[in-house]
C-alpha cells in the first residue's frame, strides 16, 4: 500500500487521510482533493506513515486529484479575501439590524459555489434578511449554520487555564463526549471554574486518562475497606491512583500508605484461608 499522508483543509481544520499513489509528497504541499462538498484544496500537514498503519482503522482515506497549480493557489488566496471581506459586511448586517447572533468564522468553498458563515446564538434566530443581503453583494449562495461554543472555541483560538494553545485548536479532529463523572474518577476538584474550558464546557483533557485512572481503580479496593498489611488491619480511608497505592487507617489510628500489591482484603483473606484448609483435608 503507499504511504498515507494528514492533509488540512482550513488551518486548525479536521486532518483527513489521502493515499498519496504516485505522487511524491512532503509538509507544506497543496494538493486537490474531493470532500463532500466538491473538490478542495489542502495542505500536507503531517509526514508520511504507511498504509498498514491505518488498515485495520475505519478512517476514510481520500485520493489526491492532482498538485495544486499555481492558478489554484492564486484562487484560493483570493477565496481567503472574500471570506474577509463577507465576515464584516455580515458583522455590519447584524449590527444594524440588531440581531442577537455572533458570526465566528467564513468559508468560501474551492470552486466559489457557495459561502458559509458560521455562527453562535442564545437561541433560533432570523438570518432571512442578512442572506438575502449577502447574496446580492457577492452574487453566490449563502448558508449560515448555527454552531456550538465548542466548535466556537476551536474556531477563534486561545490558551486554555494550563496556559498553553487549546487542545481543540491544537490538535483535536473530533469532540469525544466529557462528563463530569471522568473528573469524579481522577479526583479532580468539581469546582466548575477549574473543570471548564474556554468555551464554559468541561475541559476535553479530562477525558485523555479516564481509561487508565479506570483500569488502575479496579484493582484498588474502594474506599471504607478493611484490609490487611504487614502493620496489621485497618480501613483504606483515601485511594493513590497515579502511585497504585491506598492509604490505610490502622486500627491504632495511624496511617499508612500502601503499594495495592502488598495488600491483601478480608474477604479474600477469608477465602484463601478457606482453600487451604480444604487443601490439608
Amino acid at each position: 500500500m503507499n504511504k498515507i499522508f494528514g492533509v488540512r483543509i482550513r488551518d486548525k481544520g479536521k486532518v483527513y487521510d489521502i493515499d498519496s499513489g504516485h505522487f511524491v509528497l512532503k509538509k507544506g504541499d497543496r494538493v486537490i482533493i474531493f470532500t463532500e462538498e466538491g473538490p478542495e484544496i489542502a495542505c500536507v500537514c503531517t509526514s508520511a506513515r504507511s498504509g498498514a498503519e491505518l488498515e485495520h482503522s475505519k478512517r476514510q482515506i481520500r485520493k489526491i486529484s492532482h498538485m495544486a497549480t499555481k492558478e489554484e493557489i492564486e484562487r484560493h488566496e483570493k477565496n481567503i479575501a472574500t471570506e474577509e471581506n463577507v465576515y464584516r459586511f455580515c458583522c455590519e448586517l447584524i449590527e444594524k439590524k440588531a440581531i442577537s447572533m455572533f458570526p465566528v468564522s467564513v468559508e468560501r468553498r474551492f470552486d466559489g459555489s457557495k459561502i458559509i458563515v458560521y455562527f453562535t446564538a442564545d437561541g433560533r434566530v432570523d438570518f432571512r434578511e442578512i442572506v438575502k443581503e449577502m447574496g446580492a453583494r457577492f452574487r453566490t449562495r449563502i448558508e449560515m449554520r448555527q454552531i456550538g461554543v465548542r466548535h466556537q472555541a476551536k474556531m477563534v483560538e486561545g490558551l486554555g487555564i494550563c496556559g498553553r494553545p487549546l487542545c481543540c485548536a491544537s490538535f483535536l479532529n473530533d469532540f469525544a463526549p466529557v462528563t463530569i463523572k471522568m473528573a469524579k474518577e481522577q479526583n479532580i476538584s468539581l469546582n466548575p471554574a477549574k473543570i471548564s474550558g474556554m468555551c464554559g464546557r468541561l475541559m476535553c483533557c479530562l477525558n485523555f486518562e479516564y481509561e487508565n485512572y479506570e483500569a488502575i481503580k479496579k484493582n484498588l479496593p474502594r474506599i471504607g475497606k478493611k484490609v490487611t498489611t504487614k502493620e496489621g488491619e485497618g480501613k483504606v480511608t483515601r485511594q493513590n491512583i497515579l502511585n497504585e497505592s491506598v492509604t490505610v487507617m490502622l486500627e491504632s489510628g495511624n496511617e499508612i500508605d500502601v503499594p495495592v500489591q502488598d495488600l491483601i482484603h478480608e474477604g479474600f483473606f477469608r477465602k484463601k484461608t478457606k482453600r487451604s484448609n480444604q487443601s490439608e483435608n
